[in-house]
Protein backbone atom coordinates (compact mmCIF):
# COMPACT_ATOMS: atom_id res chain seq x y z
CA UNK A 1 0.00 0.00 0.00
CA UNK A 2 1.36 3.73 -0.53
CA UNK A 3 -0.32 7.04 -0.14
CA UNK A 4 0.87 9.76 -2.57
CA UNK A 5 0.84 13.19 -1.35
CA UNK A 6 2.13 16.50 -3.39
CA UNK A 7 5.16 18.29 -2.62
CA UNK A 8 6.68 21.11 -4.02
CA UNK A 9 10.04 23.18 -3.58
CA UNK A 10 7.64 26.00 -2.54
CA UNK A 11 7.04 23.68 -0.23
CA UNK A 12 9.61 22.93 1.52
CA UNK A 13 11.35 26.95 1.33
CA UNK A 14 7.97 27.37 2.84
CA UNK A 15 8.78 25.50 5.49
CA UNK A 16 12.37 26.62 5.90
CA UNK A 17 11.32 29.84 6.95
CA UNK A 18 8.54 28.89 8.90
CA UNK A 19 10.77 26.79 11.65
CA UNK A 20 14.11 28.77 10.93
CA UNK A 21 14.09 31.12 13.97
CA UNK A 22 13.17 27.28 16.01
CA UNK A 23 16.04 25.61 14.88
CA UNK A 24 19.86 25.61 13.55
CA UNK A 25 21.44 26.00 10.12
CA UNK A 26 23.68 23.51 11.23
CA UNK A 27 27.42 23.32 9.87
CA UNK A 28 28.47 20.84 7.74
CA UNK A 29 32.00 19.13 8.43
CA UNK A 30 34.43 17.08 6.83
CA UNK A 31 37.60 14.31 7.50
CA UNK A 32 40.75 14.76 5.97
CA UNK A 33 41.55 10.88 6.96
CA UNK A 34 38.13 9.78 5.62
CA UNK A 35 38.72 11.27 2.30
CA UNK A 36 42.00 9.68 1.81
CA UNK A 37 41.02 6.05 3.34
CA UNK A 38 37.99 6.15 1.45
CA UNK A 39 39.12 7.81 -1.95
CA UNK A 40 36.00 10.21 -1.90
CA UNK A 41 35.12 13.25 -0.99
CA UNK A 42 32.66 13.65 2.40
CA UNK A 43 30.31 16.39 3.48
CA UNK A 44 28.84 15.43 6.73
CA UNK A 45 25.54 17.59 7.66
CA UNK A 46 25.96 17.76 11.63
CA UNK A 47 22.56 17.41 13.00
CA UNK A 48 24.06 16.20 16.13
CA UNK A 49 24.76 20.16 16.68
CA UNK A 50 20.55 20.79 16.00
CA UNK A 51 18.24 21.97 18.58
CA UNK A 52 17.25 18.34 21.15
CA UNK A 53 20.78 16.74 19.87
CA UNK A 54 18.87 15.51 16.55
CA UNK A 55 17.54 16.12 12.94
CA UNK A 56 13.85 15.68 14.21
CA UNK A 57 13.76 18.85 15.80
CA UNK A 58 12.94 20.07 12.17
CA UNK A 59 9.74 17.81 11.39
CA UNK A 60 8.27 17.88 14.60
CA UNK A 61 8.71 21.94 15.02
CA UNK A 62 7.20 22.51 11.61
CA UNK A 63 4.39 20.15 11.99
CA UNK A 64 3.41 21.98 15.73
CA UNK A 65 3.61 25.75 13.92
CA UNK A 66 1.07 24.42 11.21
CA UNK A 67 -1.85 23.40 13.62
CA UNK A 68 -4.52 25.86 14.22
CA UNK A 69 -5.21 27.12 17.68
CA UNK A 70 -8.51 24.84 17.81
CA UNK A 71 -6.55 21.76 16.72
CA UNK A 72 -3.40 22.12 19.44
CA UNK A 73 -5.45 23.24 22.47
CA UNK A 74 -5.56 19.73 23.62
CA UNK A 75 -2.03 19.33 22.99
CA UNK A 76 -0.48 16.54 20.31
CA UNK A 77 1.26 12.82 20.99
CA UNK A 78 3.13 10.78 19.39
CA UNK A 79 4.99 7.41 19.74
CA UNK A 80 8.95 7.35 19.53
CA UNK A 81 12.02 5.62 20.63
CA UNK A 82 13.18 9.01 21.54
CA UNK A 83 14.59 11.53 19.80
CA UNK A 84 11.41 12.57 17.34
CA UNK A 85 9.34 12.49 21.26
CA UNK A 86 12.13 14.97 22.45
CA UNK A 87 11.60 16.98 19.49
CA UNK A 88 8.09 17.05 19.67
CA UNK A 89 8.05 18.02 23.49
CA UNK A 90 10.27 21.07 23.26
CA UNK A 91 8.03 22.57 19.89
CA UNK A 92 4.97 21.58 22.03
CA UNK A 93 6.51 23.65 25.10
CA UNK A 94 7.12 26.59 22.30
CA UNK A 95 3.40 26.93 21.89
CA UNK A 96 2.26 26.03 25.47
CA UNK A 97 0.21 22.79 24.77
CA UNK A 98 0.95 19.11 26.55
CA UNK A 99 3.18 16.70 25.03
CA UNK A 100 1.47 13.24 25.21
CA UNK A 101 4.71 10.72 24.17
CA UNK A 102 4.43 6.67 23.90
CA UNK A 103 8.09 5.12 24.29
CA UNK A 104 9.40 1.84 24.35
CA UNK A 105 10.75 0.08 27.66
CA UNK A 106 14.09 -0.36 26.02
CA UNK A 107 14.59 3.17 24.92
CA UNK A 108 17.56 4.84 25.78
CA UNK A 109 17.96 6.57 29.33
CA UNK A 110 19.34 10.02 27.84
CA UNK A 111 16.55 10.32 24.67
CA UNK A 112 13.83 9.20 27.92
CA UNK A 113 15.33 12.47 30.70
CA UNK A 114 15.66 14.16 27.21
CA UNK A 115 11.55 14.09 27.03
CA UNK A 116 11.14 14.63 30.47
CA UNK A 117 13.30 17.73 30.66
CA UNK A 118 10.98 18.92 28.01
CA UNK A 119 8.10 18.16 29.86
CA UNK A 120 6.70 15.59 27.64
CA UNK A 121 4.41 13.10 29.74
CA UNK A 122 5.29 9.49 29.29
CA UNK A 123 3.81 6.48 28.78
CA UNK A 124 5.91 3.25 28.27
CA UNK A 125 4.86 0.16 26.25
CA UNK A 126 6.47 -2.99 24.79
CA UNK A 127 9.30 -2.35 22.06
CA UNK A 128 7.26 -3.41 19.46
CA UNK A 129 5.50 -1.40 16.53
CA UNK A 130 1.85 -3.08 17.52
CA UNK A 131 2.23 -2.18 21.43
CA UNK A 132 3.59 1.52 20.19
CA UNK A 133 0.37 2.15 18.24
CA UNK A 134 -2.45 0.34 20.69
CA UNK A 135 -0.48 2.54 23.35
CA UNK A 136 -1.02 5.48 21.41
CA UNK A 137 -4.36 4.61 20.28
CA UNK A 138 -5.42 5.00 24.41
CA UNK A 139 -3.52 8.23 24.71
CA UNK A 140 -5.05 9.86 22.39
CA UNK A 141 -8.86 8.76 23.27
CA UNK A 142 -8.04 9.41 26.56
CA UNK A 143 -6.79 13.04 26.02
CA UNK A 144 -8.26 14.29 22.44
CA UNK A 145 -4.76 15.31 21.78
CA UNK A 146 -3.31 15.60 18.08
CA UNK A 147 -1.44 12.81 16.89
CA UNK A 148 1.99 13.41 15.37
CA UNK A 149 3.35 10.69 13.84
CA UNK A 150 7.53 10.09 13.48
CA UNK A 151 7.63 10.15 9.82
CA UNK A 152 4.69 9.25 7.95
CA UNK A 153 3.20 12.62 8.25
CA UNK A 154 3.29 15.60 5.66
CA UNK A 155 4.63 18.51 7.50
CA UNK A 156 7.18 15.91 8.98
CA UNK A 157 8.21 14.98 6.04
CA UNK A 158 8.20 18.97 4.95
CA UNK A 159 10.25 19.83 8.02
CA UNK A 160 12.81 17.18 7.34
CA UNK A 161 13.74 17.95 4.22
CA UNK A 162 14.83 21.20 5.21
CA UNK A 163 18.19 19.04 5.82
CA UNK A 164 19.07 18.48 2.74
CA UNK A 165 17.88 22.01 1.55
CA UNK A 166 20.78 23.47 3.57
CA UNK A 167 23.33 20.89 2.98
CA UNK A 168 23.05 21.68 -1.30
CA UNK A 169 22.65 25.24 -1.14
CA UNK A 170 26.15 25.18 0.90
CA UNK A 171 27.57 22.44 -1.24
CA UNK A 172 25.94 21.90 -5.15
CA UNK A 173 28.71 20.44 -6.41
CA UNK A 174 27.49 17.10 -4.44
CA UNK A 175 27.02 14.14 -6.42
CA UNK A 176 25.62 12.03 -4.18
CA UNK A 177 23.29 12.46 -0.60
CA UNK A 178 22.90 9.77 1.80
CA UNK A 179 20.73 9.81 4.50
CA UNK A 180 19.82 6.76 7.44
CA UNK A 181 16.48 5.16 7.28
CA UNK A 182 13.82 4.09 9.75
CA UNK A 183 10.53 5.42 9.06
CA UNK A 184 11.98 7.11 6.41
CA UNK A 185 10.62 10.50 6.72
CA UNK A 186 14.74 11.84 6.50
CA UNK A 187 15.08 9.74 3.55
CA UNK A 188 11.80 10.92 2.17
CA UNK A 189 12.50 14.59 2.80
CA UNK A 190 16.11 14.38 1.90
CA UNK A 191 15.11 12.72 -2.00
CA UNK A 192 12.74 15.36 -2.49
CA UNK A 193 14.96 18.08 -1.81
CA UNK A 194 17.44 16.81 -3.58
CA UNK A 195 15.65 15.46 -6.62
CA UNK A 196 14.23 19.32 -6.99
CA UNK A 197 17.30 20.92 -6.81
CA UNK A 198 19.57 18.76 -8.79
CA UNK A 199 17.93 15.50 -10.72
CA UNK A 200 21.25 14.66 -11.19
CA UNK A 201 21.97 13.40 -7.99
CA UNK A 202 22.08 9.90 -6.56
CA UNK A 203 19.98 9.44 -3.06
CA UNK A 204 21.18 6.79 -1.53
CA UNK A 205 19.02 5.08 1.65
CA UNK A 206 21.50 3.20 4.40
CA UNK A 207 19.81 0.85 6.61
CA UNK A 208 21.14 -1.56 9.34
CA UNK A 209 21.12 -5.69 8.17
CA UNK A 210 19.11 -6.47 11.17
CA UNK A 211 16.27 -3.85 10.43
CA UNK A 212 15.91 -4.02 6.89
CA UNK A 213 12.09 -3.54 6.15
CA UNK A 214 12.99 -0.47 3.80
CA UNK A 215 15.32 -2.68 1.61
CA UNK A 216 13.51 -5.36 1.14
CA UNK A 217 10.17 -2.88 0.57
CA UNK A 218 11.95 -1.22 -2.00
CA UNK A 219 12.96 -4.84 -4.00
CA UNK A 220 9.65 -6.31 -3.61
CA UNK A 221 7.91 -3.21 -4.75
CA UNK A 222 5.29 -3.22 -1.68
CA UNK A 223 5.44 -2.65 2.10
CA UNK A 224 7.05 -5.16 4.12
CA UNK A 225 7.30 -4.54 7.72
CA UNK A 226 10.23 -4.76 10.17
CA UNK A 227 8.83 -7.25 12.30
CA UNK A 228 11.76 -8.35 14.97
CA UNK A 229 14.64 -5.20 14.58
CA UNK A 230 17.52 -5.66 16.18
CA UNK A 231 19.86 -3.22 15.88
CA UNK A 232 21.84 -1.24 17.92
CA UNK A 233 20.70 2.03 16.02
CA UNK A 234 17.66 2.27 17.98
CA UNK A 235 16.75 5.16 15.94
CA UNK A 236 16.42 2.79 12.98
CA UNK A 237 13.78 0.20 14.47
CA UNK A 238 10.63 1.43 12.84
CA UNK A 239 9.14 0.04 9.60
CA UNK A 240 8.13 2.74 6.47
CA UNK A 241 4.94 4.24 6.40
CA UNK A 242 2.29 4.60 3.49
CA UNK A 243 3.34 8.12 2.75
CA UNK A 244 7.23 7.65 3.13
CA UNK A 245 7.56 3.96 0.94
CA UNK A 246 5.57 5.76 -1.89
CA UNK A 247 8.45 8.84 -1.80
CA UNK A 248 11.15 6.90 -1.46
CA UNK A 249 10.32 4.42 -4.38
CA UNK A 250 10.37 7.03 -6.63
CA UNK A 251 12.93 9.32 -5.85
CA UNK A 252 15.81 7.25 -3.61
CA UNK A 253 18.03 5.28 -6.41
CA UNK A 254 19.15 2.48 -4.06
CA UNK A 255 19.27 1.65 -0.15
CA UNK A 256 22.50 -0.05 1.16
CA UNK A 257 22.49 -2.41 4.54
CA UNK A 258 25.49 -2.68 6.61
CA UNK A 259 26.40 -4.91 9.80
CA UNK A 260 26.40 -4.33 12.99
CA UNK A 261 30.24 -5.02 13.24
CA UNK A 262 30.31 -1.75 10.30
CA UNK A 263 28.05 0.22 12.53
CA UNK A 264 29.76 0.58 15.43
CA UNK A 265 33.37 0.83 13.76
CA UNK A 266 32.03 3.80 11.81
CA UNK A 267 30.39 5.44 14.76
CA UNK A 268 34.01 5.13 16.31
CA UNK A 269 35.40 6.69 13.09
CA UNK A 270 33.57 9.26 13.56
CA UNK A 271 33.94 10.17 17.78
CA UNK A 272 37.92 9.04 16.87
CA UNK A 273 38.99 11.20 13.83
CA UNK A 274 36.28 14.28 14.23
CA UNK A 275 36.31 14.45 17.97
CA UNK A 276 32.35 15.17 17.58
CA UNK A 277 29.57 12.65 19.36
CA UNK A 278 27.35 10.72 16.94
CA UNK A 279 24.83 8.27 18.00
CA UNK A 280 24.65 4.69 16.41
CA UNK A 281 21.98 5.75 13.58
CA UNK A 282 24.14 8.26 12.60
CA UNK A 283 26.89 6.29 11.48
CA UNK A 284 24.80 3.94 9.08
CA UNK A 285 25.35 6.04 6.31
CA UNK A 286 29.06 6.45 6.42
CA UNK A 287 29.18 2.36 6.97
CA UNK A 288 27.47 1.65 3.75
CA UNK A 289 30.50 4.40 2.21
CA UNK A 290 33.26 1.53 4.41
CA UNK A 291 31.58 -1.36 3.10
CA UNK A 292 31.21 -0.39 -0.83
CA UNK A 293 34.04 2.13 -0.90
CA UNK A 294 33.90 1.50 -5.12
CA UNK A 295 30.30 3.53 -5.47
CA UNK A 296 31.80 6.62 -3.88
CA UNK A 297 35.02 6.64 -5.34
CA UNK A 298 36.16 10.23 -6.55
CA UNK A 299 32.31 11.30 -5.93
CA UNK A 300 31.40 14.22 -4.07
CA UNK A 301 28.98 12.55 -1.01
CA UNK A 302 26.74 14.79 1.42
CA UNK A 303 25.98 12.46 4.21
CA UNK A 304 23.58 13.70 7.13
CA UNK A 305 24.79 12.79 10.05
CA UNK A 306 20.98 12.62 12.20
CA UNK A 307 21.67 12.88 15.88
CA UNK A 308 24.16 13.15 18.77
CA UNK A 309 21.99 11.57 21.75
CA UNK A 310 24.02 8.86 23.10
CA UNK A 311 23.61 7.35 26.76
CA UNK A 312 27.73 8.12 28.10
CA UNK A 313 26.98 5.15 30.90
CA UNK A 314 26.46 2.87 28.02
CA UNK A 315 28.80 3.36 25.29
CA UNK A 316 28.44 0.51 22.57
CA UNK A 317 32.00 -0.58 22.48
CA UNK A 318 32.38 -1.00 26.07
Amino acid sequence: MTENINITLDDIRQADGLIRPFTHRTPVLTSSWLDDRLGTELYFKCENFQKTGAFKARGAMHAILRLSDNEAKKGVATHSSGNHAAALARAARSRGIPAYIVMPENAPSVKVKAVESYEGQITFCESTLDSREETLQKVVEETGAVFIPPYNHRDVILGQATCALELLEDHPELDIIMAPVGGGGLLSGTALSAKFLKPTITVYGAEPEQANDAWQSLKAGKLIPSEKPNTIADGLRTSLGPITFSIISRQVDDIITVSETQILKSMRDVWERMKIIIEPSCSVPLAAVETRPELFRDKKVGIILTGGNVDLDKLPWL
